[in-house]
């Protein structure tokens, strides 16, 4: 006889308010990503891997938080709710909604890493193996965020840690942003800060960070409930999440290869 599942307990998505201002759950994992991710960035200011200043990186990390931001938002929309936003455009603008996409985060970042690449005067992949590192942050606090605000839940099971989340029917199902924070967000971190350790080609870090997301987000996509429209996205036999992230295993594994077969310029080393 399978273990009864674990009852989701009532939390209130809104930490405290002052006023008309409230500070969700779901905000304070962003503030907890931005401030973590700003941390670990100066203190790596005259390593191996880091061509900026202090002032240089809070730039960066501005650019890369409307990048996540803008096109986490854009990508939703066009992603998961297109036929919405044809019904109604202004949809796009109404993020209190909620609704933010990893892959169009993804997009918006390279698009910032590209602007400010071009604006220091060193290359993309400079930049992209600088950041990559410390993304998990944000990923890993995202989350745990989902998961205190009961959603993007799991797909029905009877393993003994199913959990009835409020709003999903009665039936235990994977606590699948918990093994997203795991594989997405520790995991990831603690790979990529051990990889990159030690010097590497230029585009190793991201296209490690690429392969590895990427992989991970297909798997935990058989154990996570897809969104209610797309259930029967492409028969049942991969769903949008598994699309999306095959190009980031692709792209990681061409970034990899081509990073390890550039020559290793006079005074470097390779690992």
């Amino acid at each position: 006889m399978a273990a009864e599942p674990w009852q989701f307990p009532a939390i209130d998505p809104v930490i405290f308010s002052l006023g008309p201002v409230s500070l969700h759950w779901y905000g304070l994992m962003y503030l907890i990503g931005f401030a973590g991710a700003m941390y670990f960035a100066n203190s790596r200011v005259g390593q191996h891997d880091c061509y900026w200043n202090k002032e240089q990186i809070s730039d960066l990390l501005f650019y890369g938080f409307l990048g996540v931001i803008l096109g986490g938002r854009i990508g939703y929309v066009f992603f998961y709710q297109f036929e919405l936003f044809l019904e109604n455009p202004l949809y796009l603008f109404k993020i209190w909604e909620g609704g933010m996409s990893f892959h169009g985060g993804f997009l918006g970042v390279l698009v910032a890493f590209a602007w400010f690449a071009k604006k220091s005067n060193t290359t993309f992949l400079q930049v992209a193996d600088f950041i990559a590192p410390m993304v998990p942050i944000g990923l890993g606090a995202g989350r745990i965020g989902n998961f205190i605000n009961a959603e993007l839940w799991g797909r029905t099971t009877d393993v003994p840690w199913a959990i009835v989340f409020p709003g999903a029917g009665e039936l235990g199902r994977h606590p699948s942003q918990l093994y997203e924070f795991f594989l997405e967000g520790l995991v990831l971190f603690l790979f990529l800060n051990w990889f990159r350790q030690s010097p590497r080609p230029v585009g190793a870090v991201a296209g490690c960070f690429s392969l590895g997301y990427g992989a991970f987000r297909f798997i935990v996509e058989y154990f996570r409930e897809p969104d209610a429209h797309l259930q029967d996205f492409m028969n049942g036999y991969i769903t949008m999440g598994q699309v999306l992230s095959l190009p980031m295993v692709i792209l990681g594994l061409v970034i990899l290869v081509w990073a390890y077969r550039q020559p290793v310029r006079q005074g470097e080393k390779q690992a």
